[in-house]
């Protein structure tokens, strides 16, 4: 009876084996918890492209925005973990908007699976055309002889740009009021128009419009300067020490099988060393990550560690 006992046990190890050895056997679904056109949607579409190509099945994005970045989330946790339904976790929703949202409907640490970090990028901090500052140490200097005067427009509240500004005020020791937008576009749109006067926004988005002149650019958010904008100064150059990357990876349902995880870890490894996924993220400004899903895992947990204290120092809250 215990021969018997194994029978059940037995013949779903092959089945599983049989999986992960045939997968992926049909179309893989990337959620992405944003809008199309953002930059986290367009990093993914010119991921899934190459990862259609590399795994011989169709990888189909679906934007599903709102409730802070959760709504997307939410669908990849309660997925079933057999890596045909895998996310995109950019920064805000995993790092950021925890310390910020009263009750998630998930938990990051155990209900995903980091699988690959894909894109690291920078935030673009830029004024107003009105605004007579043409440096970082300027806009610090206008600032502390104005204080309470500036404002500083995000795409929302918990945004990478809300708390990079909040980290820029506590470094520089300035006061500026933080006005949250739905969106990056119409806050670019007062940004152009004068009537808000910085903002530190994702590259991507507002490269363009930092390159016509349309906003002044003074420096980008990394450790290092952009490939995108080699003249550009780091903010670091100015406040030493200030750091604000911006990054985003493929995350799965937690309980993913190892054989999954790691064939779609080297697929995405192997698509960001190409000459047509390097060519794209010139144009957009990111830079190609890679690395292990450990690797990601500890990206998360470091960053998350780091925005927590900034969001609990400037007070920030989303319902």
């Amino acid at each position: 009876m215990r021969k018997l006992g194994l029978i059940p046990f037995a013949l779903a190890y092959t089945i599983s084996a049989a999986s992960s050895a045939d997968y992926p056997d049909h179309p893989i679904h990337f959620i992405v918890p944003q809008a199309a056109g953002s930059a986290t949607d367009t990093v993914a579409r010119i991921l899934a492209a190459e990862l259609t190509k590399e795994l011989g099945q169709s990888v189909i994005v679906d934007d599903r925005p709102g409730g802070a970045l959760t709504v997307g989330l939410d669908l990849v946790a309660k997925s079933l973990p057999d890596g045909y339904t895998i996310g995109m976790g950019p920064i805000g929703a995993l790092a950021i908007n925890r310390h910020m949202v009263a009750k998630l409907p998930y938990d990051i640490e155990h209900d995903f699976q980091p699988v690959a970090l894909v894109a690291r990028g920078h935030l673009l901090l830029a004024v107003s055309p009105t605004l007579p500052v043409t440096s970082v140490n300027e806009l610090i200097d206008y600032a502390k002889k104005n204080p309470g005067k500036l404002s500083n427009a995000s795409s929302s509240s918990g945004s990478p740009g809300h708390v990079g500004g909040e980290l820029f005020k506590f470094m520089t020791g300035t006061e500026i009021v933080h006005i949250p937008y739905r969106g990056g576009p119409p806050a670019l749109t007062d940004l152009m128009a004068g009537r808000v006067d910085i903002m530190f926004e994702s590259l991507q988005s507002i490269a363009p419009f930092a390159r016509d002149g349309r906003v002044h650019a003074l420096g980008v958010s990394g450790a290092k300067r952009s490939p995108a904008f080699p003249d550009l100064p780091t903010i670091g150059e100015a406040v030493p020490g200030y750091q604000a990357p911006t990054w985003t990876g493929v995350i799965a349902p937690a309980g993913l099988q190892r054989p999954i995880l790691d064939k779609l870890n080297a697929a995405i490894n192997k698509v960001l060393t190409t000459d047509a996924f390097k060519q794209k993220f010139t144009t957009i400004g990111d830079e190609p990550a890679g690395g292990s899903p450990e690797d990601f895992a500890e990206t998360i947990r470091a960053d998350s560690a780091k925005w927590a204290d900034v969001i609990k120092r400037s007070g920030a809250k989303l319902d």
